[in-house]
């Protein structure tokens, strides 16, 4: 268990399964920088949490919600709870200031279309293993709501999906113990990063590559002077 000031943001999991080295230069460093893609992004949540909650007959929907995990050392919040009205005790939860019984499903705003990692996947889940611990319950499924599409996504919060989630949070605290920054390893996905100009990952591998070629050139000479 985890104390509360030992606590780590859930959206750090999202930079750290996007990229380590992004992650350490946001939640270590403190440096950000906005691209088109993160300001979208950010006025979407701003869009999500406008309302703090929404009544509509048997429908109750909770903006910004916060939430933590003691046995995960997570805090942070979701921006959609909706709170489906049900009929008995096993199909939702009691809530402090209605009566019945109420079915929680999890609503996270994302700009823009599916990613092809994990990394909002492993968001996802981690809030819903917050929920989990707080109010005793369990999730098969949670939702994304993506903005280009403008529709929502299913993700099954399955065995293999909770495993990988719970793996990153112990990697989270781990590097967050030892307080290093990755070096940059270029890929393609960098050329949408916002951090792009501040990690500088194509200078590293010019530098990288021009180490290589000089220690080829050196050995080849080595090798032409040692030959008779």
């Amino acid at each position: 268990m985890f104390t509360e000031d030992e606590l780590l943001q859930v959206s750090a999991l999202q930079h750290l399964a996007f990229c380590p080295r992004q992650w350490a230069l946001i939640h270590l460093e403190g440096q950000w920088s906005d691209n088109l893609l993160t300001a979208e992004g950010s006025l979407a949540h701003e869009n999500a949490h406008q309302e703090l909650t929404e009544v509509r007959g048997n429908l109750r929907i909770a903006h910004a919600l916060r939430i933590r995990s003691l046995r995960l050392g997570l805090v942070g919040q979701v921006d959609v709870v909706e709170f489906h009205k049900v009929k008995s005790r096993d199909q939702g939860i009691l809530l402090s200031d209605i009566p019945g019984f109420w079915q929680p499903a999890i609503i996270e705003y994302k700009r823009g279309r599916p990613k092809i990692g994990h990394e909002d996947e492993v968001q996802l889940c981690a809030q819903a293993l917050c929920l989990e611990e707080m109010w005793g319950v369990s999730f098969s499924t949670a939702s994304f709501f993506y903005g280009l599409p403008r529709r929502r996504y299913e993700v099954a919060l399955d065995a293999e999906l909770r495993g990988e989630t719970e793996r990153l949070v112990t990697l989270l605290h781990e590097l967050t113990l030892s307080g290093k920054t990755p070096a940059p390893e270029y890929q393609r996905r960098c050329r949408n990063c916002s951090l792009l100009n501040i990690c500088l990952p194509e200078a590293v591998k010019k530098r990288k590559s021009v180490t290589g070629y000089l220690k080829m050139v050196y050995k080849t000479e080595g090798e032409n002077e040692a030959t008779p």
